[in-house]
């Protein structure tokens, strides 16, 4: 391995070891990821494989092709497998979300439910992708109060990835927009 391919893995185990640590950093919070199916290579798989808990977001029984690109929620565990491979595999690949919250996995589901369909001016209902953090990091900071309870909800705190992987986004609610900071994952 050359010596800048070495380096690379030092980095990219440095930024999985800081991600974890902020993802984790709360006592009595429950850390879940909201996943996109379409984005996350074998993602059905991988839950079979690891057995985290999770739930579809979309209602009833689906058809495999939309199945394997629905959005699923999964409760994270800070030791498992499935972890790991979300944090080293899936960061700054616009895989999902993270959120931080002390509700039960069931409440989470319903929470996120609630905006999967948004209507645009005219009325028209579209599919909101907030679960990818390309949309959520440009859609929380122009929420006004009403907007960030409803998007935070039972959500202490959602994380994600900047358009830098080595960057950190947290926000967490505050009234009227919500109070963002951003977390180097790495030192330079």
């Amino acid at each position: 391995m050359s010596a800048a391919g070495a380096t690379g893995g030092v980095f990219q185990e440095a930024r999985a070891r800081e991600l974890h640590r902020q993802l984790f950093t709360e006592a009595g919070q429950n850390v879940y990821v909201v996943l996109d199916g379409a984005s996350v290579p074998e993602l059905l798989e991988r839950l079979a494989q690891d057995g985290p808990e999770y739930v579809c977001l979309y209602r009833g029984e689906l058809e495999p092709d939309l199945a394997a690109c629905a959005p699923y929620l999964v409760q994270l565990r800070r030791e498992a497998p499935f972890t790991e491979w979300v944090i080293q595999q899936g960061w700054g690949k616009h895989w999902g979300i993270f959120a931080a919250s002390p509700a039960d996995l069931k409440t989470m589901r319903k929470h996120f439910r609630t905006f999967l369909v948004v209507k645009d001016p005219e009325g028209k209902q579209l599919y909101f992708r907030y679960y990818d953090p390309r949309v959520l990091r440009v859609y929380l900071p122009t929420c006004n109060a009403e907007e960030t309870a409803h998007v935070f909800g039972p959500v202490s705190r959602f994380l994600l990835e900047d358009e830098a992987p080595a960057t950190l986004l947290r926000f967490w609610p505050e009234p009227g927009p919500p109070r963002q900071e951003t977390v180097k994952l790495t030192q330079t």
